[in-house]
């Protein structure tokens, strides 16, 4: 029974159960739980850069700016407009998805490094915004007193393990979004897009539509992500859509692995619990960072996700692709002398 199982399967039952049993084990450490979940909320920002550089192969470096736009308009339409958090909630994953959509006509008009060269002076400028226009974004003062979701009869999010399970619903979501599109045609497309374009154009690939939804999309995923991170923190200020913020979420994707659908989720929580433990180190946490990902780049280039992979033992390989009673599985008798004359 034990060698009919696979092992995948079982992987991720053990991390959706230890997600789901979170709060239990931390109900007598919350600020441990709150780490998990502002892991959570970076990995669900980290699952919308894995659709658009994962399974697309173009690397935007204003994710982190579509986060901190997320962010700022929950954050503001609660604060200054005393907005209601659902309703600033549905606008920012609004904001963010016209953004991305308007940004993504331009962009996708350049490939390769002038598309990461364009999405990173994209990121600069919406900081720069961020930043300079203080009348509307408060500046370097950041916005604070950021609303809770609104209680939905009994369910009161201002509770810790309330609101990690709200969170843990959309990174659900977005865990089970990424595995429906690595096997649905449009994922596959993505990966032909990834793989060669002009191989993905022969074989009937609307490259240019393609392209533009991944983008949208990952950028929608991104703003959801920071509006949900202004109401777990309470505050928020121009960090939240600085560059570090989206090379923070690449690094996730570095160690978890790269176009999989627990690799975002993996490194967010191993780089958050990390943060934790270099937090006396905050300025030099990357230089800590760098021989580790090395060593990642040299010994597991897939990521830890690609690693594991490559540990499956072979027997539940074949397994999984020769059953009992195949042809191939069934013992054939040598002839004997009499047969054979």
């Amino acid at each position: 029974m034990i060698d009919r199982l696979n092992p995948r399967l079982l992987g991720v039952a053990l991390v959706a159960i230890a997600m789901l049993l979170a709060p239990v084990v931390f109900s007598e450490q919350q600020y441990l739980l709150r780490v998990v979940t502002t892991a959570a909320i970076y990995a669900i920002a980290a699952y919308g850069l894995n659709i658009i550089l994962g399974l697309t192969g173009q690397l935007s470096l204003a994710h982190g700016a579509f986060f901190g736009v997320g962010a700022y308009t929950v954050g503001l339409l609660t604060t200054d407009r005393d907005w209601p958090f659902w309703s600033a909630f549905l606008v920012a994953i609004a904001a963010t998805t016209v953004l991305g959509y308007v940004s993504g006509l331009i962009a996708l008009r350049t490939q390769g490094a002038y598309f990461a060269i364009f999405t990173m002076a994209l990121g600069f400028l919406i900081f720069i915004v961020i930043v300079r226009w203080e009348s509307l974004t408060h500046a370097h003062s950041g916005v604070s007193g950021v609303k809770f979701p609104e209680n939905i009869g009994p369910i009161d999010f201002t509770e810790p393990a309330v609101m990690y399970y709200f969170v843990l619903i959309f990174l659900a979501a977005a865990a089970y979004t990424t595995h429906a599109l690595l096997n649905s045609n449009a994922g596959r497309s993505l990966v032909a897009i990834r793989t060669s374009e002009d191989l993905a154009k022969s074989i009937g690939v609307n490259v240019a539509v393609s392209k533009q939804l991944a983008f949208t999309a990952s950028a929608t995923i991104a703003g959801l992500a920071g509006g949900l991170f202004a109401s777990l923190n309470g505050f928020i200020g121009p960090d939240s859509a600085g560059i570090d913020r989206t090379f923070e979420m690449l690094l996730f994707l570095l160690i978890g692995g790269l176009g999989t659908v627990m690799g975002p989720l993996l490194g967010s929580l191993l780089v958050a619990f990390l943060f934790e433990m270099l937090q006396d180190l905050e300025t030099y946490r990357f230089i800590v960072l760098g021989p580790i990902i090395v060593l990642l780049v040299i010994f597991a280039p897939r990521g830890m996700i690609g690693y594991l992979n490559d540990l499956v033992p072979a027997r539940f390989k074949r397994r999984a692709t020769t059953m009992p009673g195949d042809p191939a599985t069934v013992p054939v008798a040598s002839p004997t002398k009499s047969e054979v004359h």
